[in-house]
Formats: structure tokens, sequence, C-alpha cells
């Protein structure tokens, strides 16, 4: 398996006034006026009542994420007997993170936990039977993740951790039943290391200067060779997945001389490429695994909606079934040793997620949970997938949320995803229930850049942060106002981390075309934003300074300092709603606080809020409420939307919210 860490493709994801700027007289809410009631924040932003569902490796249980006594913790429960789910933790502060794997024991679950949003993340063990809990990798300071799981050593994992050195990823073996650790491979140069199912290191990647990928081979001599290379283009298309079971094939996407990455195999003896699954009009971003031989059955992939297409034959009657069961998305969340149940993770637009066993037999599909049990009955909003020219031409594609079907020209929020090499996708969306709810039509754009529309999508945003990115934003708004969506004088920018920086960089370079912003942890800065990067991005810092400007020479800080939005803080007037997280080590409160300085030494209306306890996302339910509530507020006063009133004694509660300046510009936040 590729070790891969996680902040590569999530770079930025993560994932999230007055004065001059347009204040609305006080009305009668939309939502009101048509008779929709406001649905309570605690309903979109509050703990699921079940996350991250996987289905045990005999396939008898399922673990999933719960609250309980209002913590995120692990629980388990028999498939059929739902009525015996327990928790296995009792997490009293900080939740349990969704990620999770099952052992091949079928009795012990790994988790992970953090301190304080700093992405630190400890690997633990927990005995199903007993609840006996044992770490597996070190307690502070040291960021962790599972590598390699297999049925050869059902009583150990591979896990990557950096304890020995912040920047690189050594391996090691670890007894998931007893905590004892041994060193497998001491890593002093590798980004990431891939690995097979007999635990061996084959191959090793590292990125050159000029933001290419180099995979070398390990070979029984201990000599590294030349393997494949990949050049800066292709590196968001093209990753190494895994080894089939007996070592001989390997698995990846792979972009290399097509536009649209393709799943491949290559048989590692004659390097004989094999493609397994292309589509002209979309790249794959998913495949399932058969648990033991680790042969890919299907592989998925999205445009507006996602399709799987079956890989191995035996599997395509299943695909038929699965497409016919749902008009909903689906994902796999896990399948069983002998292949024949697996979890099915459905998403829709208008009703929960939920997870469903589906059994290879008899074709059928069971429900098993719904991830929110209270949108049931709720008057959600369809998601629409819509498309645009920019302005050069090129198709961008988007999501749109209309607060009623008939709503006319209404106040519109820009919602922005973070990466910004990621993209938005298909199914229930709560920040766009919840603004469409308060009587606004939500728009979320997947600019170029974005993944999953092909290279040449990608590329389009080279050394265009804060340039042709940035348009397509404003092209979004403009075909929202001439498709009588959009009301031009009350258009909302919301995003966060890179989201974030468009948001500022909207304040800041084109503040004609928003009546206020909401800025979650971006940057304001990128020379220092690329200064204060952690250390273990630095194996893979080259493809950003090729992608965005290299701080290290002259021409790149010149650009660096052209695309920051700091640069043009003379031009802002906009009401702007800051919220950081003050343990943020990807987007560092520096940002945030070197902008709200500037910002209000030329008075402009700015309301910085922070969380102490929080990092590159708010993960406590009682912080996002909180944001929420804030953020609800502000909207409500410059676009002119509905909002459910702060009360402080409720939306508050347990959170670490700090207003430390501009409370008194948001409606209830004073006092």
């Amino acid at each position: 398996m590729l070790s891969i860490p996680s902040s590569r493709r999530r770079f930025l994801a993560g994932a999230a006034a007055l004065g001059l700027g347009l204040v609305l007289p006080r009305r009668a809410w939309p939502a009101q006026e048509r008779g929709r009631p406001l649905v309570p924040r605690e309903v979109f932003f509050g703990d699921p009542d079940v996350a991250s569902a996987q289905l045990s490796l005999d396939g008898t249980s399922v673990a999933y994420i719960a609250p309980v006594d209002g913590v995120r913790n692990l629980w388990v429960t028999p498939v059929d007997d739902l009525k015996a789910a327990r928790p296995l933790t009792r997490a009293t502060d900080r939740p349990i993170s969704y990620f999770f794997r099952w052992a091949f024991t079928n009795r012990h679950v790994v988790f992970f936990q953090e301190h304080d949003g700093d992405e630190n993340w400890r690997a633990s063990s927990v005995d199903v039977l007993d609840g006996a809990i044992v770490p597996l990798t070190p307690p502070r300071g040291v960021r962790a993740g599972v590598h390699e799981v297999s049925r050869r050593f059902p009583r150990e994992m591979l896990f990557s951790h950096n304890a020995r050195d912040s920047r690189f990823f050594d391996l090691h073996r670890v007894n998931v039943v007893t905590g004892t650790s041994e060193l497998l491979f001491e890593n002093h140069q590798f980004a990431w290391l891939a690995t097979d199912s007999a635990f061996r290191v084959r191959l090793a990647t590292r990125f050159l200067g000029d933001g290419s990928l180099e995979c070398l081979e390990l070979r029984k001599s201990g000599a590294w060779v030349p393997f494949l290379t990949v050049p800066l283009g292709d590196v968001d298309g093209t990753r190494l997945l895994d080894f089939s079971e007996d070592g001989t094939t390997l698995y990846l996407f792979d972009s290399r001389g097509r536009d649209k990455a393709a799943l491949v195999a290559i048989d590692m003896a004659t390097r004989r490429t094999k493609i397994l699954a292309a589509d002209p009009d979309a790249e794959f971003t998913r495949v399932l695994f058969h648990t033991t031989t680790q042969r890919p059955l299907a592989a998925g992939a999205t445009v507006d909606r996602r399709h799987w297409r079956a890989v191995d034959p035996s599997f395509a009657a299943d695909v038929k079934a699965l497409s016919s069961s749902t008009s909903g998305d689906i994902d796999f969340s896990g399948l069983s040793a002998d292949g024949r149940r697996a979890l099915i993770h459905v998403q829709q637009d208008t009703v929960s997620p939920e997870w469903a066993l589906y059994d290879r037999t008899t074709r059928r599909l069971r429900p098993l949970f719904k991830a929110r049990r209270n949108l049931d009955g709720l008057p959600l909003r369809p998601l629409e997938s819509v498309a645009f020219p920019a302005r050069d031409g090129l198709r961008i594609q988007g999501y749109l949320t209309l607060p009623a079907a008939d709503a006319g020209r209404v106040p519109l929020v820009l919602v922005i995803h973070g990466g910004p090499y990621l993209r938005d996708e298909w199914g229930f969306n709560p920040t766009h229930q919840w603004l469409a709810n308060r009587g606004y039509a939500v728009l979320s754009v997947n600019y170029r850049g974005s993944t999953g529309f092909g290279k040449a999508f990608v590329t389009a945003a080279d050394r265009e942060w804060g340039g042709k990115m940035h348009e397509d934003l404003i092209d979004a708004v403009d075909w929202a106002v001439a498709r009588g969506i959009a009301d031009r004088r009350r258009v909302g920018f919301y995003g966060a981390s890179y989201g974030g920086y468009a948001a500022l960089t909207a304040a800041t370079r084109t503040p004609e075309v928003f009546a206020c912003i909401v800025d979650i942890y971006g940057i304001a800065n990128l020379m220092t934003f690329m200064a204060a990067i952690p250390p273990y991005w630095g194996p893979w810092f080259s493809v950003w300074k090729n992608r965005l400007g290299d701080p290290e020479t002259p021409e790149g800080r010149a650009f660096l300092r052209e695309r920051s939005p700091l640069t043009y803080i003379g031009r802002a007037f906009r009401p702007i709603l800051i919220a950081q997280g003050l343990e943020d080590v990807r987007v560092t409160r520096a940002e945030s606080e070197q902008m709200v300085a500037v910002l209000r030494q030329r008075n402009v209306p700015v309301t910085y809020i922070t969380f102490p306890d929080e990092g590159h996302g708010f993960l406590r339910p009682q912080n996002q409420i909180a944001f929420r509530a804030v953020t609800e507020a502000f909207l409500a006063r410059h676009l002119g939307g509905a909002a459910q009133p702060i009360d402080r004694a409720s939306d508050f509660k347990g959170s670490t919210l700090t207003v430390e300046v501009g409370a008194e510009l948001v409606p209830g936040l004073a006092g």
C-alpha cells in the first residue's frame, strides 16, 4: 500500500461587519414569508447519529462513529442485531477521528485521536470483546497513520509516523493486540513508500525540483532503481494504489499520456501496462478492491454524479443491481473477506445519507443506519448540477441550491471549497441546506484546479491563484445574475482554507461584486503562509513552488506578493467576518491576524472570532454551532436572509468561541 500524507491532495481542504458595506433594513424574512419554518442549526451541524461506518472483515459487525454524552466515540454492532450497538471508547473531550480500521482479527479496531487540532494523530487499538485499549504509536507531537493491513498478519499492521524526524515518515510493524512495535524502514528522503501484503517495501517516491515525481523500486540487493516518472502536470491524476495480494501486479490511477486518469495495472515482472477502466469524460478516482486478493472489482468516476464500472466481470451484475436499487450515489465502506457482503454508503441530496448492507448472493440491499435521523420530513432543497463557460471558454461545473422552486431573484451565497486541488460533489450538503433554508440561493463552483475533471483542467490553474481561478468565481456570479437567480446587490462570499484565500481575494480585488465576506482560516499573505508550512510538507513542496510561486527566487517572491490579498487591502471596504482555529498548522493564526490588524487600521468593518481548541477545521460540534450562529446573523444583516437569533446560552454552550474584535457589528453577538 502507498503511504500518502493526507495533506497532499487535501493540502488546504480541509472541510468551511458594518460601515461602508451594504446594510439592509430589517424586514420579514423570506423563509417566514413563504411559510417555511427555520430548521435549527443543530439539525445540520450537531453530531450525526452515525458516521464513517465500516464492515468487519468477517462481515458480521459494523463499527461506526457516534456520540457518547456529546462527544464522538467509536461504536460497534452486529449487522443482524442493530439494537445491540454499544460504544467501544469513552472519549470525554476531543472527538475520535472519523478514520479507523478493522484488523484481520475481526476483534480489534484501530482508531485515532489528536489534541486541539494539532493534526498529530495517535493510533490505538480497542478489543471489541473486552474493551481493552492499547496505544500503538507515540502519544504527543507525532503524526501517525495506517500504512498496510494484510490477512497474512491478522494481529499486525504497518504504521507510518514521523517521531524520529518530523520531515519524514518511517514504517513500523506494530502488533495491534499487544502494542509492540518494530522499525521496518527508516526513511530519510522519500515522500511516500509503497509496500505489499507481505509487508515488504517495494517502491518509494520523491519529488524533484521541477515538481515532477520520481518513483524508485527497491531491489533485493538493496539498490533503488528507476521505476517510473510522473510529470508535474500528472501528479494529481496519477496515484499508486496497491499491489495484488501475490505482489505481482501494481494498480494505480494514471493520467500520463491522457487527460483523464484511468485505472491501470502494471505487471511487475514484465512492466507491461494494461488499462482496466477509462472514461473520456471523467477521471477514475475510486476503486473497490477484493479484500483478500487485492484485485480491483470496480472503479468509480464523477462528472456531475458518480458512476461505477465493473473491472472484474464477476462484479458486473452487482454494479447493475446496486445502480437499480437506489437513486443516490454510492460508495463502498467495506467488503467482507469472502466477498459476499459489502457495506454501501448512499448519498442523496434531499434526505440523510445512509448505510446499507449489500448481499452479493441475493443482490439485495438492506438499510442499516441513517446519518441524521432528524432530517426526516424536513423541507430540504434539491442540489442541481450546473455548468457555465468561463470568460476564456473553459467549462466550469458547480452545484446550485435554490430556497424555493419559484424563488426568483434572491440573495446569493457563493460557497467555495478548499484544496484547491479537491472538488465539490453531489449529495447531502449541510451548508447548502442551511443557507437555502434561510432564503439564499447557494452556489458552489468547481473552479479551474479542482480535481476529477482531467489534468488540463488542473494545469489551467498553474500560477493562477488570485488570477483566472478568481475570475471563474466572478463569472459564476455573473452567470447566476444573468439567469435571474441572484440579486446582484446581495451576493455574499463564504469560503474556508483555499476558499478563505479566495474570500479575501474577493474582499480586496473585487469588493464591488460582494456585499459581505466570510473568511474561514484563509491565507492573507502567501509569503508568510509558505514560510510556515509544517515540516512534513517539505518533501513534496516543490509542486507548490512550481504551481504557485517559488519564495526562494526574486521572481517568485514578487509573484507571491502580487497574488496576496494583503497587498490589495487598500481596496477593501465590505464587511468581513473572519474565523480562525488557533491551533491551525496549515494556515496559521498569523494569516488572519495580519488581515484583521490592517482592516482595523483602515476602519474597515471586521469581526474576528477564534477557537483556541481547533485547528484546520472546527471538529467539535459546539464550535460548529457557535460559528454558524455568528455567520447566520452576519449574513442576515448584510444580505437580508432569515436568521435564527443568537441565543448565547444555547448557541455558545460548551464552545470555546472568543470574539477578538467586532462583536458590536453582528446582531446578538455583543453582551
